[in-house]
């Protein structure tokens, strides 16, 4: 009995790091012989606000299920983002999914979170403090969201760029201060 305690004591620590945002609720219908039998759709944003964060989509009939079930879902599916200093993107990046196209831009301290509703609730879950994001397209909460983490996980740290190039991080980010430096002789 005291390992079940123990275990399930451990569920809730595991669980507690995490924040979770329910990023929209849809009320679905399926028509059977004797009428309409209602539904619900959860999509559900879950992180670790360190650069962990993941997405999951729950259905059932009660509203509270299909946010458990969702939750569950994006615990599972979490990815790791690099973040710079610990609150902005890397670089500027891009994503699709669908009809719907996000671009995320790196931001300087103080700038905050400038993001539509779906995109917000993935960077406040994240932990990024500073970037502007911008939808285009569809504002289907779903394929924002979806485009979101096809951008995210299209970001790479120096640390990654250098290691794929066989280089040094100081000689991959000492060009970026290079080339700003020769930008302003010419």
């Amino acid at each position: 009995m005291a390992r079940k305690e123990n275990r399930d004591r451990d569920r809730e620590e595991r669980d507690s790091e995490f924040v979770d945002k329910l990023v929209h609720i849809n009320r679905v219908a399926k028509v059977v012989k004797g009428g309409r039998r209602f539904g619900f759709a959860a999509l559900v944003v879950v992180g670790d606000q360190k650069g962990r964060v993941g997405f999951g989509h729950g259905k059932a009939r009660e509203v509270p299920e299909a946010i458990r079930k969702a939750t569950e879902a994006a615990k599972r599916a979490m990815i790791r983002v690099p973040l710079r200093e610990g609150r902005t993107l890397h670089h500027d990046v891009d994503g699709r999914h669908g009809a719907g196209r996000v671009v995320l831009r790196a931001a300087p301290p103080g700038t905050g979170i400038i993001a539509g509703g779906p995109m917000r609730a993935v960077f406040e879950t994240l932990g990024v403090q500073d970037v502007v994001a911008k939808s285009l397209g569809s504002s289907n909460p779903y394929n924002m969201v979806r485009a979101t983490f096809d951008a995210l996980k299209n970001e790479q740290s120096p640390r990654m760029v250098a290691a794929r190039r066989g280089k040094k991080v100081s000689e991959i980010v000492g060009r970026r201060s290079d080339a700003a430096a020769e930008a302003g002789l010419e």
